[in-house]
């Protein structure tokens, strides 16, 4: 037996830290290296196109065209920035965000924030799962809830892979990420697009009218999650450990180069929804805001399969955006009150309230809306955290930000924050400027 576990094949993970470590000593390199330290940012990119996105990209496509492709474009490169400070605060520290405001701010502080995160994940799962269940139910013909509880039950499932270690994990997600790309890729093909209009919209900011505004508004203030900022930080911290700031800083550019082309990717993803709603709904059924009257709508329009693969992308979102969601979860508790509970308690109780707002009767898209309201009542405080801590060098050493770099996060910070107020107003019901007695 003893001989068997000797030339037993180390394990995805155990290959994928040696491979990181030989990398870092500068004993390889060449693109392939890249490939073993992909993972933590595709994982993140994840919540950038979860059933949300596809909410507010099919409502923009659908009534403003190409119109809003340049909100897609600013909202991904704000993506980036904060993902890269917070995989950068994870290599730099050796903690996730979480832990860092532990030790940093007031027992009332922490637990706060804790508690304000809490509600934060119920929020995400909410959306994760309805999303799934939405694409499942339409799918198999089944009641929402009995596609809420198969997705739960499947993401459950994912998770289990973590016990192989990070790889197996990773590769699963990149998976789904690489579906739900391909998907949409396929989608591209089968609807009618005007490239050049496209094109012009993606560079030339213009919005026009409030209606267009508070689109704009849901695409921008509902992108950059705030579970997503929490665990990228985490999934740096121990994945590859770097032994000195030599190590860190090849780390840190390994590190960048996979936010840049994992968000890049999920940017891509959101435009492509934009630019299918637009190719297929804009014309002849602008009215069109909600991911059920979408696929219903699609059906006749482009056929079963242009259907059929809309609700493939869907389910793929909602079954991996829930495993994350389950991550970030976990890890923020762990970070925040330094304990930990079992995985399937934790599952059950991010996923409670989506089971009771369903089952009370609750329409899918009215559940949406309001799960991104809670969601941009918690951003501030990891945004505004990870700026504060990011720049300060007795946190950060030598990796504290730039000048520059502190500018514009600050900016892309108050962009986002006023956005979200400003869904939050609208949604409450308050009055907008500009808005039609």
């Amino acid at each position: 037996m003893r001989a068997e576990a000797v030339l037993k094949p180390p394990s995805l993970t155990a290959q994928t830290v040696v491979a990181a470590q030989r990398a870092l000593s500068g004993k390889s390199g060449g693109l392939r290296v890249s490939f073993v330290f992909a993972g933590p940012a595709v994982m993140a990119s994840v919540a950038y196109m979860d059933p949300g996105n596809f909410a507010t990209n099919i409502q923009a496509g659908a009534k403003y065209g190409y119109g809003l492709l340049w909100v897609v474009l600013l909202a991904n490169l704000i993506a980036m920035l904060f993902q890269a400070l917070s995989a950068k605060l994870g290599i730099a520290t050796g903690k996730n965000l979480a832990e860092v405001c532990r030790d940093q701010f007031s027992p009332p502080v922490v637990w706060s924030m804790w508690v304000v995160s809490e509600i934060a994940a119920m929020a995400t799962d909410l959306a994760e799962l309805l999303g799934g269940a939405i694409g499942l139910s339409l799918f198999l013909h089944v009641p929402l809830l009995v596609g809420m509880t198969a997705t739960a039950g499947v993401s459950y499932g994912i998770l289990m892979f973590e016990k192989l270690g990070f790889r197996p994990l990773e590769l699963a997600i990149g998976a789904f990420v690489g579906l739900i790309g391909l998907c949409y890729l396929v989608e591209l093909f089968t609807v009618p697009v005007d490239w050049v209009q496209a094109a012009s919209h993606a560079v030339t900011p213009r919005i026009a009218d409030t209606g267009a505004l508070l689109i704009a508004v849901g695409v921008v203030g509902a992108t950059v999650m705030p579970h997503a900022i929490y665990l990228h930080s985490g999934l740096m911290q121990a994945r590859t450990p770097a032994r000195n700031d030599q190590e860190r800083r090849r780390l840190l550019r390994f590190s960048n180069r996979e936010v840049v082309i994992a968000l890049a990717i999920a940017g891509l993803v959101n435009v492509a929804m934009v630019v299918m709603a637009a190719g297929a709904f804009h014309i002849g059924h602008s009215e069109v805001a909600e991911i059920e009257t979408a696929y219903n709508t699609l059906t006749p329009l482009l056929g079963a399969g242009a259907a059929g693969v809309f609700l493939l992308s869907l389910i793929a979102s909602g079954l991996s955006s829930s495993t994350v969601g389950t991550m970030a979860g976990q890890m923020i508790m762990q970070g925040f009150v330094g304990f930990k509970i079992p995985l399937w308690l934790r599952r059950l109780v991010t996923m409670a309230p989506a089971f009771v707002v369903v089952a009370l009767g609750a329409g899918a898209t009215e559940a949406l809306v309001l799960s991104q309201v809670v969601l941009s009542i918690a951003l501030p405080a990891p945004m505004i955290a990870l700026i504060l801590f990011t720049g300060r060098a007795d946190i950060m050493g030598v990796f504290a930000n730039s000048r520059l770099t502190q500018l514009l996060a600050a900016a892309a910070a108050c962009v986002v924050l006023s956005l979200n107020f400003f869904l939050i107003a609208q949604t409450l019901g308050a009055p907008m400027l500009g808005a039609g007695s």
